[in-house]
């Protein structure tokens, strides 16, 4: 199977309908967004798009990639663009393989159901231990070669720790994706090419982000194409520096290789169609590429720890507006520095016409505990045209917009130790993100509205009024602490297990600290000074 020749994506149309398409057709007018059977696949399916055009589009101007997002290429031009790399793209054969070790034989490594590729599925200890309570063994069986080429892609860009030897991504294990994505209105409709190319850079800004452009050998982008030992000595790592910049779309950490000759006819157990050759099986080896040092994915955000810039993974408690600022513009203090992926810094800085209202960023990935899946976090967050305003205004809002953040997390400290206060104590233990989860979703609306007015301000040159957006922000975490306190953590409660008098001052503390100085000055609001202070509350 030719991966650049089989319609083997799968993609809802504008009219609703759903089909399976070429690379080729990836910029059909027709088509709305890509479809798969589950949430992770589409995730992947955009990452194989942008990383297909990426690599292969010879766009290399601002002028250029704006007559391209208007004027989409034609499937001609696309098949012109990926045809000298059809040879990393075919999925069978006794050689080299899309995505597969190319060494590995059936005789060389663990054999797998074809099940084991997806990331949820249970381990070894696991089934050995019948834990497996939610997700069952033995749910998938088999696989058509579309869904299993999109599976695999799925795991080797996913790539959670799976034991002694079984390497993560070059991200590290489940990592965040952030896309710039565009969304249709009657008046203008956009097509998933208008997603897949705000997320595609020059080429010679894509080449300058690491890794070594001199290292033009096929199997230096497309690592199934060689050996392991072309790339990575034995036990060694693998640097930026040892490859081609391409390579960053294209890691396979991972030694799989299908087993393409033990296949059946039938239906797929993932998309329902029939297919001649389902995949039943698949063998794998540890101590594939293991991937060190300062990579930088251009489609993730990262963060930096002890000196280090590491790709951000999910975390409980899910995707909110606490992640906006992190993940749009980046965030500098003390205890927190984080940089957007490359590829929507880039975008953001550059965008010069006027796309309203319509750009959103898309997150998305699996909050993994090793090799676990704990949950899969999926999300758009609003951007409010914050493309088309200027350059100044980014540097302004990640002050703004940090001081809110900074007010929100301390709001939401206080809420908790009051929580705890009522009804245990300051040091009681336990799980208690509940309280904090309630607090970001209540307050999500407020700092949204507010964000887009903002936006709004800004891109008509008005000046703000930081001060009263400011207090106007704390008194939406004032309301929204008190309420929960009131109607839903304390207030809710069993009269007869609580104790008014622990209740009433616990409530009283909360009131305060949200009226007091560390959470005005967190919001950058003016702070009387401590003689002040005592001097009013002396007169009160």
């Amino acid at each position: 199977m030719d991966l650049l020749e089989e319609a083997w994506l799968p993609v809802r149309r504008h009219d609703g309908t759903r089909d399976w398409i070429r690379p080729g057709q990836l910029s059909d007018p027709g088509i709305a967004a890509f479809d798969a059977s589950r949430p992770d696949f589409n995730g992947a399916a955009m990452q194989f798009a942008i990383g297909l055009l990426q690599v292969s589009t010879p766009m290399n101007s601002p002028g250029e990639w704006q007559r391209l997002f208007k004027a989409p290429p034609d499937a001609a031009t696309l098949r012109q663009w990926f045809e000298p790399h059809a040879a990393a793209f075919r999925f069978g054969g006794d050689e080299a393989r899309f995505m597969q070790d190319f060494s590995l034989r059936g005789q060389d490594g663990e054999a797998l159901s074809i099940g084991a590729l997806l990331i949820e599925s249970p381990g070894d200890n696991a089934v050995k231990r019948n834990t497996d309570h939610f997700v069952k063994r033995g749910q998938m069986q088999a696989m058509c070669p579309h869904c299993a080429a999109l599976a695999l892609f799925t795991l080797q860009i996913n790539a959670p720790a799976g034991g002694v030897g079984y390497r993560t991504g070059l991200r590290g294990g489940g990592p965040l994706t952030t896309l710039l994505v565009t969304h249709s209105t009657p008046d203008q409709p956009r097509s998933l090419w208008h997603s897949l190319w705000l997320n595609v850079r020059e080429r010679d800004v894509y080449m300058a982000g690491g890794g070594d452009a001199s290292r033009i050998a096929a199997h230096f982008s497309f690592p199934w194409l060689a050996e392991q030992g072309a790339i990575q000595k034995e036990e060694g790592p693998t640097a930026p520096i040892q490859v081609h910049p391409a390579h960053v779309y294209w890691g396979m950490p991972q030694r799989i290789r299908l087993d393409l000759d033990s296949t059946v006819p039938g239906e797929c157990d993932l998309c329902g169609r029939h297919a001649e050759r389902l995949v039943q099986r698949y063998v794998t080896r540890n101590r594939g590429l293991n991937y060190k040092g300062p990579w930088n994915h251009p489609l993730s955000p990262y963060y930096e720890a002890k000196g280090e810039w590491l790709a951000l993974h999910p975390q409980p408690g899910g995707i909110g507006y606490r992640h906006w600022l992190g993940w749009v513009l980046g965030q500098q203090t003390d205890k927190k520095k984080l940089r957007p992926a490359a590829t929507v810094e880039h975008m953001l800085g550059r965008l010069t016409r006027r796309l309203p209202d319509r750009l959103r960023l898309w997150a998305f990935g699996f909050d993994m505990e090793n090799a676990k899946a704990r949950c899969w976090y999926d999300a758009m967050l609003p951007l409010y045209g914050l493309g088309d305003c200027a350059p100044d205004t980014s540097k302004e809002l990640q002050a703004e917009v940090g001081n809110w953040l900074s007010g929100a997390e301390l709001a939401a400290t206080y809420l908790r130790n009051a929580v705890k206060d009522a009804w245990f104590s300051a040091d009681a233990r336990g799980d208690f993100s509940h309280i904090d989860a309630s607090f970001w979703s209540r307050t999500e609306p407020g700092f949204y509205r507010r964000l887009k007015q903002r936006l709004d301000v800004a891109r008509d040159g008005v000046a703000t009024d930081r001060l009263a957006t400011a207090e106007a922000w704390r008194g939406v975490l004032e309301k929204a602490a008190l309420a929960l306190f009131d109607d839903v953590f304390v207030g809710a409660g069993p009269v007869e297990q609580q104790k008014p008098e622990r209740v009433a001052q616990a409530r009283r503390q909360l009131g305060m600290n949200l009226n007091g100085p560390k959470l005005k000055t967190a919001l950058g609001l003016p702070v009387a000074d401590k003689a002040a202070r005592k001097s009013t509350r002396k007169a009160a």
